[in-house]
């Protein structure tokens, strides 16, 4: 797949701000994030909004190593998560899948195949990785956007350059193969329960995620909150 990866290094005119969760027990919610560690990196706000099965998209953390990897799925999983995949060695790493009880589904996983020191609780990148359809066009709809592509990988997988350090990152990965990816189903309807926050005003993509207008990403050490 390496010999088919594009990049770009030109700066992104725009880019992903803010990620909100649309949930139905706010309360419930922030003690499971903060449990898990990922406060300070997505949003919630309430909603009733009828959701059915694979919402289409997932959120990765990418941490420094297979210790660690299992610290945040235990984590995850004590403060009520449903493990979708156990962690697990595979050709490019290490990494397991939970479904929050808010229905979100997480994927933690590691390049690294031997821990280099004990576990931690840093996390390195988080992605938002959306399942769309057409990857490609989806891609071009992005860029005609003012994002710029940072990584590609044809018709199979598109990253984007990230607002700044520590920023959410976002992806684009075949709906269906994303499905596989955290170990879901693919079937699903109604509401994404996902609201994307940038600068260039509000909007839905090719595959109906939805994007307002949003202030700067969430400091660091800042509470995650609505």
């Amino acid at each position: 797949m390496g010999n088919n990866e594009s990049t770009a290094s030109t700066v992104s005119t725009e880019s992903l701000a803010s990620v909100t969760l649309e949930v139905a027990d706010l309360g419930a919610a922030r003690r499971f994030h903060a449990a898990f560690g990922v406060d300070r990196h997505v949003r919630v706000r309430e909603s009733g909004a009828p959701s059915v099965g694979f919402r289409g998209f997932a959120l990765a953390l990418t941490v420094s190593g297979p210790a660690t990897v299992d610290a945040f799925l235990a984590a995850a999983v004590g403060a009520g998560a449903t493990v979708l995949k156990p962690a697990a060695k595979s050709l490019w790493g290490y990494g397991g899948s939970v479904q929050a009880p808010d229905g979100t589904a997480w994927k933690v996983a590691t390049s690294a195949k031997k821990d280099t020191g004990p576990a931690t609780r840093e996390i390195d990148d988080v992605v938002l990785l959306l399942g769309v359809e057409n990857v490609k066009a989806t891609r071009e709809f992005y860029v005609g956007r003012g994002l710029t592509v940072a990584r590609s990988f044809g018709g199979k997988y598109t990253e984007f350059a990230p607002g700044g350090p520590g920023a959410v990152k976002l992806a684009l990965y075949k709906r269906r193969a994303l499905a596989k990816e955290v170990g879901v189903a693919v079937d699903g309807s109604g509401s994404h329960r996902i609201v994307l926050g940038g600068t260039a005003g509000s909007f839905a993509d090719p595959d109906g995620f939805a994007w307002e207008a949003a202030l700067p990403a969430i400091a660091a050490g800042s509470s995650a909150r609505s």
